[in-house]
Formats: C-alpha cells, sequence, structure tokens
C-alpha cells in the first residue's frame, strides 16, 4: 500500500511523511480513526515507507522487494493483531497468528476498506466477543524482543485495539514504553473511549479526520469512472465522510430509494392519522404492506429502515430549524422533507427518542412487525399531543 493510495487528506500523509524525514517517528502511534476511514492503509503505507529500498520525498517505490512484500501483507516484519475468535476450523485458543491469511485476504478483496461488523461476517462470529487476546499479548512481547528479519523497522499493526481484552492490555504496557530496537506500534481505534488510558498516555495521538464532501466525492469517482457526477453527489451527501458507507449507498442504491419511498408513505400516513383526515389519506393498510416487506428482509435490514427514519428526521429538524447548512440529503429526500415543513422541534425531539427505543428492542429481536406497528402510533401520537 503506498500513500498515494491511501484516501485520506493530504495534510495527514504530509504530517507522517515529515515525521519520518526529521528522524521523530514516535515508537507508539493511536490512529483515532473515523468511521469509514482508511485508517489500516495509511498504517500500512507508513509501514512500507519505513521499510521501502528507494523510497521518494512522498512515497514508497512500490517495486522493491519489500514494497512486493508489503503488497501481500506477507513482510516478515509486519506484524497485524485483530479481533479474533473461535471459527469453525479453530475451536479452542484462537489468535491472530492462526487468522492471518483470513485477515490479509478479507483487507486485500475489500482493498483496505475494513469494517468490524464485516469482520465478523467473515468469522461468522457475529453472536461472538471478538478480542486481542491474551496469546496476542504474549506473541507481541516475544517477537518485539527478536532482531528485525530485515534489519530495519519491525511495525505492529492492533486493528480495533478498543477490544483488546482487558486482562491482556496491562501485559503490553512496558513493551508499549519502552520498546526493543526500531519498532513501531501503530494502535488503530474509532472508540478511545473503550480503550485502558494507560495504553493511550503510552502513544502519541494522530487524528485521522472525516473526508470531506469534495474529497469524497472524487474518491468515489476515481473508484468508479462510470459513476456520473450527479450520483456521486448524493451519495456524498448523506454517507457523511464515510467511504465505507458511499460505497455500501452505491451498490444498494436501489434498494436506498425503496426506503426512502417506504419513508415517505409512513410519514405522510402518520401525519395524516394524527390530524385525523380521511381513511383515504391515512392508508394505513398500505402502511402495512411496506413494514410486512421489511420485516421480510431480514433485521439489518429493519435496523437500516429505522436508521433511515433517524437520519431524515435530523434533516426535518435541521431543516425546520434554520440550519440548512447541516442538511445532508439526496435531491430526491429533499423533495420529500419539504412536505412536513409544520413538524417542529418538540414533534421530531420525541419521535426520535421512539425511533431510538424500536432500534433497541429490534437489537434485542424483539417482534419486528409489532415493534413497527407500535412505532407508527407512537409517532403520531407526538404529532397529535400538543
Amino acid at each position: 500500500m503506498q500513500f498515494k493510495d491511501v484516501i485520506v487528506s493530504p495534510k495527514l500523509k504530509e504530517q507522517l511523511l515529515n515525521q519520518v524525514h526529521e528522524h521523530r517517528i514516535s515508537h507508539a502511534q493511536f490512529f483515532l480513526a473515523q468511521p469509514g476511514s482508511h485508517a489500516f492503509a495509511l498504517a500500512v503505507a507508513l509501514a512500507q515507507y519505513l521499510c521501502c529500498e528507494h523510497p521518494t520525498d512522498t512515497d514508497s517505490c512500490g517495486t522493491c522487494p519489500s514494497c512486493i512484500q508489503f503488497s501481500k501483507l506477507s513482510h516478515p516484519d509486519l506484524h497485524i493483531y485483530f479481533p479474533n475468535c473461535t471459527t469453525k476450523t479453530i475451536k479452542k485458543d484462537p489468535d491472530s497468528i492462526q487468522l492471518a491469511q483470513e485477515f490479509k485476504n478479507y483487507v486485500i478483496e475489500n482493498r483496505y476498506h475494513i469494517d468490524m461488523q464485516d469482520w465478523l461476517a467473515v468469522l461468522q462470529g457475529e453472536n461472538k466477543q471478538p478480542s486481542i487476546n491474551i496469546r496476542d499479548c504474549s506473541h507481541i512481547i516475544n517477537q518485539n524482543s527478536m532482531r528485525s528479519y530485515m534489519g530495519g523497522y519491525k511495525t505492529y499493526i492492533l486493528w480495533c485495539v478498543d477490544r483488546l481484552h482487558h486482562a491482556a492490555a496491562p501485559k503490553l504496557l512496558k513493551t508499549l514504553e519502552e520498546p526493543d530496537g526500531k519498532s513501531l506500534f501503530i494502535l488503530i481505534s474509532e472508540k478511545p473511549d473503550q480503550i485502558l488510558s494507560t495504553i493511550l498516555s503510552r502513544t502519541q495521538l494522530v487524528k485521522i479526520p472525516k473526508l470531506t464532501d469534495e474529497e469524497l466525492q472524487t474518491a468515489l469517482q476515481e473508484a468508479i469512472p462510470d459513476m456520473d457526477a450527479a450520483t456521486a453527489r448524493d451519495i456524498t451527501a448523506i454517507a457523511d465522510g464515510d467511504y465505507n458507507k458511499a460505497l455500501q449507498i452505491y451498490r444498494n442504491n436501489a434498494e436506498q430509494r425503496d426506503m426512502i419511498d417506504t419513508f415517505y408513505a409512513m410519514m405522510s400516513s402518520i401525519v395524516a392519522y394524527a390530524h385525523q383526515r380521511p381513511a383515504e389519506e391515512i392508508n394505513y393498510a398500505h402502511v402495512q404492506e411496506l413494514f410486512g416487506e421489511i420485516v421480510s428482509q431480514g433485521r439489518e435490514k429493519q435496523k437500516a429502515f429505522v436508521n433511515i427514519i433517524l437520519r431524515m428526521l435530523r434533516n426535518l429538524l435541521m431543516q425546520n430549524t434554520g440550519a440548512h447548512a447541516l442538511v445532508k440529503v439526496t435531491d430526491q429526500e429533499s423533495g420529500i422533507l419539504s412536505s412536513f415543513q409544520d413538524l417542529n422541534l418538540k414533534h421530531i425531539t420525541k419521535m426520535t427518542e421512539e425511533c431510538n427505543k424500536a432500534m433497541y428492542h429490534i437489537g434485542r429481536n424483539g417482534n419486528t412487525a409489532i415493534i413497527l406497528t407500535d412505532l407508527y402510533f407512537k409517532m403520531a401520537g407526538c404529532i397529535a399531543d400538543k
């Protein structure tokens, strides 16, 4: 992975390169990532640059034996640790080394756009609690006591370090504080509040900002040449700087539009019901049909629908309170929002609370048909309540 292929702010790349050029690389760095950011790719790019045999001022060469090994994530001085759990083939005492090839394949196949939920799906561990465990920490300590294979930097990347097992974390403290020789530790997480303060205090913070709308739109059109500018703008508007989310929206564009149409039908019916309009305007039977379709698509799609309601309510709040600069919608969604300009802060706040309750109950494996029906009437009550 070369810096030129990493989708992050150019200023951040420059910052890391300057540390290398000025020989002030912190031996332990905490990459505070944003959802959907290219944090893992950036960590690998930095490690590859440090080990490159013919680096330029701005990037690794990409062609030397070291760079070729890095392109396959197989360099002997690159050590990767990640949350792991028992699988169909590993029944006991899992660790990152046993699952290393599966993880590398996952990373390369997804072009370094990796996500914890996707990795759980690869592990088939959605109902488990993967962690970076004591065995992983023992491997790190033992490996760090050895010389590097190639005579340069040894890099240890701990992805999703917030999942470092509470019993394992203390084992790393001395190693992070006093690593052996040219060792670089890069800890990556989106959840700093779930990491021991004693771990964070031994690292240098590197904040990875969200992509700007311009950066994200450019990245999308470069990755998908046949994407037109209008589609790229629409996706960028709702992806909130999350490249992984933008790709998912693109792949599920038709499904996304259908869910927005369902939101419109649901909200129109709710408003009509709350204002006691004629039955043909309420058209409750149609809404129940739409709920049935959502229920049939599985729990993740059910959660996605409630998330769309939450996002649209947020945009309604921004629009109806005059904060138009904070409204992030597609052209389709913009037209829908204009239909509900009478909803005020009190209405939207209460409806948002009800949606959060519904999301909780769906996550707890409640009956989604009942949950959505209950949500319908609760939201109508929020509007009817003066």
